[in-house]
């Protein structure tokens, strides 16, 4: 049965641009940066720290004293007087967030959640762990990051092996993953459009800082470069005799985001247009066999569907996170969709891959784009580590 009283206020939601690694965002501490920009973004919209009785925080990569995670977020944004999980799982972390805010919403246990992430991928810790058993005591290190990214500790393989095995295992060429990640750069281009105007709906400017004097402002996102046909087929497959290269999968950003969760009354309250009415109406979770990330969309997006009583046919738009264009190729053949009536104005793999934050960005995306076009449903999903999956259904009216 879909959810019937958890709703996201027309508005009340944000992200900073998405900054490449090493770039503009590389050397805030994610916590207080996340913090800085949700005191700026409520303050616009004219809400106040009080009007929250929970928090909900996201993040997949440590940064100091992120130990003390929700409670830390909440004081520092001016709330100190609540609470509530700090979540990490991986690239569905913003999934899992809305999920346990919506919940929690649907059950009368809150009233109103914010739900707040970030992640610096950049400079990321490098991880120490003893054994005095060992030779000579040496412990084993780890980098949170780069390690992860290149071995799955249960399969022993990389994340982009497994967007390999999908596409040997479904025929997907590297002409088609080069015809979609173009595709992609198009649809980005239009957020783009009368000086980034989609974009303005939910992205707010990042002041950047030297100690406590402001040195620059970064407006929009960092590190996306154009992308030719011509340039695509130059490049060299990433492993030995495959399909996927640099040009057709994502790369590693640093950014933060925010978005409420409440009831149907406190979102009319805090809608910036108590004319425009979002429901959050059901979510979906799966995993896949092992080595095989990018087909867990599919299944995941299907139970969303179920569960929020509609069929893929009645969706206006259409989200995902897609790391790989081999993801995109296999969602839209499983779910029969033309290419181009997903992801408009956008996507993870030309934007980049903050982890936590990411799928609030598409969100917000989704929510946005159903707002222009008339309304209707929206479906949102994506692939994260351990070969699983969410998804969300929302509707606008």
């Amino acid at each position: 049965m879909p959810l019937e009283n958890s709703f996201i206020p027309y508005g009340a939601y944000w992200t900073t641009p998405f900054a490449r690694w090493q770039g503009s965002l590389a050397g805030e501490h994610a916590m207080k940066l996340a913090a800085r920009v949700a005191n700026a973004a409520l303050q616009e919209r004219q809400i106040a720290p009080t009007a929250f009785d929970a928090l909900t925080f996201g993040i997949s990569v440590p940064q100091s004293s992120c130990f003390y995670g929700a409670p830390w977020m909440a004081s520092m944004i001016g709330a100190p007087q609540i609470t509530g999980p700090t979540i990490a799982q991986a690239c569905a972390t913003s999934a899992r967030m809305l999920s346990s805010a919506a919940l929690e919403v649907e059950t009368g246990q809150r009233e109103c959640v914010l739900t707040l992430a970030c992640d610096r991928t950049s400079n990321g810790p490098h991880v120490y762990y003893p054994d005095p058993a060992a030779p000579g005591g040496t412990g084993r290190h780890e980098n949170p990051v780069l390690d992860n990214f290149s071995k799955d500790p249960n399969t022993r393989q990389a994340m982009i092996q497994t967007a390999e095995n999908v596409a040997a295992e479904a025929g997907i060429t590297r002409q088609e993953q080069e015809a979609v990640t173009l595709l992609r750069h198009e649809q980005y281009e239009a957020a783009l459009a009368g000086e980034r105007a989609f974009q303005k709906r939910y992205m707010v400017p990042v002041e950047l800082m030297k100690g406590r004097k402001v040195v620059g402002t970064l407006e929009g996102d960092e590190g996306v470069f154009p992308t030719t046909a011509e340039g695509l087929a130059k490049l060299r497959p990433v492993l030995e005799e495959g399909s996927v290269t640099f040009g057709s999968q994502t790369h590693p950003a640093d950014a933060n985001a925010g978005l409420v969760v409440c009831s149907r009354e406190r979102a009319r309250e805090l809608s910036k247009d108590d004319g425009v009415t979002i429901s959050i109406l059901g979510f979906g979770e799966t995993r896949v066999e092992p080595a095989h990330m990018p087909k867990a969309v599919v299944p995941a997006a299907r139970h969303a569907l179920q569960r929020a009583g509609i069929d893929i046919g009645q969706c206006a738009a259409v989200k995902t996170h897609n790391p790989f264009a081999v993801n995109d190729v296999y969602f839209c053949r499983e779910m029969d969709l033309a290419a181009d009536s997903v992801n408009r104005f956008g996507s993870p793999l030309i934007y980049g891959h903050p982890q936590a934050p990411m799928g609030l960005r598409v969100v917000m995306e989704l929510i946005e784009e159903l707002a222009s076009s008339g309304g209707g449903y929206g479906l949102f999903s994506g692939c994260a580590a351990g070969d699983t999956a969410m998804a969300v259904v929302i509707r606008v009216d």
